[in-house]
């Protein structure tokens, strides 16, 4: 039988590998230790990420989406009944017309703070940060995933508030400048998040994220411009009001809807604006990768 095929032997000391041992061998080999095997950017981690923060936020969506929007709807109610009476404007439009603008604006921003402020100090208070910082997802998927949670309630409660002021009696809610509402809002709520990560970094206490809300993200949202134009002010006190990067971004927002804002009444006055917050985010998102990258206070 000496046709007959002999068995392979396997690799080994004194042995050989037999034909095709070799290929299925380089085939099984995994690869060496500490080296990813996710090249690329994980969809999967990014989009579970993602889901994950939107449900988070939806299961009390009562507390996080109605409750917001009711808050800053009864601002509109205040300021109407106390300034808006004898037929009252403001840049040409009746009070209720210019102020609701700025409170979409500010809900939003507010809520998306709000939204990526908690993920990151929930899981630190509660020992649980481990479950997001274990996952194959790199420091900027975990920070996209995030930011990209929180723009999405932000514009769950923007939506929420423009159907309610859209039906709200003199409130006119056209659209003058569509690429205006859609880029200031967007600019507006990343900004926002991203302020909201760094406090999650920074902070060790819910203590912590109350003192950036109270004392940081609420007073320049209420003096940004958002109940009145920064033109009935004192020249020291507008340019203090155009230092607050949350006036650019109110004022552009409501631009889009009226044509008309403290920053021009036309597009080409207000793109400088929109350029403007575009670089701030750029730069505010690079420094907010450097901190996440460096695992301060999450792996320190």
């Amino acid at each position: 039988m000496a046709d007959q095929a002999q068995p392979t032997l396997p690799a080994g000391p004194g042995n050989t590998p037999g034909p095709g041992e070799t290929s299925r061998n380089t085939r099984r080999r995994f690869a060496p230790k500490g080296q990813p095997l996710i090249t690329g950017i994980n969809r999967i981690g990014l989009w579970s990420l993602y889901i994950k923060e939107v449900r988070r936020f939806l299961k009390v969506q009562t507390q996080t989406i109605w409750a917001p929007a009711v808050t800053t709807l009864l601002f509109l109610v205040i300021f109407s009944v106390a300034m808006g009476r004898g037929g009252r404007e403001v840049l040409g439009v009746n009070f209720a017309t210019f102020v609701a603008p700025g409170l979409i604006m500010m809900g939003m921003m507010q809520n998306a703070f709000a939204n990526s402020s908690f993920s990151l100090l929930a899981g630190k208070i509660q020992g649980t940060i481990i479950d997001l910082l274990m996952p194959p997802l790199s420091e900027a998927e975990l920070m996209i995933g995030i930011i990209a949670a929180a723009i999405t309630r932000a514009v769950m409660v923007g939506g929420a508030l423009a159907l309610a002021m859209a039906l709200w009696p003199g409130v006119d809610m056209q659209a003058a400048h569509p690429w205006a509402i859609v880029w200031f809002g967007l600019m507006g709520s990343t900004f926002l998040s991203l302020i909201g990560l760094l406090t999650s970094l920074w902070g060790e206490k819910f203590d912590h994220n109350a003192a950036v809300t109270n004392f940081v993200v609420t007073p320049l949202a209420l003096l940004s411009g958002t109940f009145y134009v920064i033109s009935n002010l004192s020249p020291l006190f507008q340019t203090i009001s155009r230092a607050n990067p949350f006036f650019y971004m109110i004022s552009g927002f409501r631009f889009g809807f009226l044509g008309q804002s403290d920053i021009g009444n036309t597009n080409e006055a207000v793109i400088g604006a929109a350029v403007g917050v575009g670089m701030l985010n750029l730069v505010l998102g690079v420094l907010t990768y450097r901190i996440l990258k460096s695992g301060w206070k999450l792996k320190s």
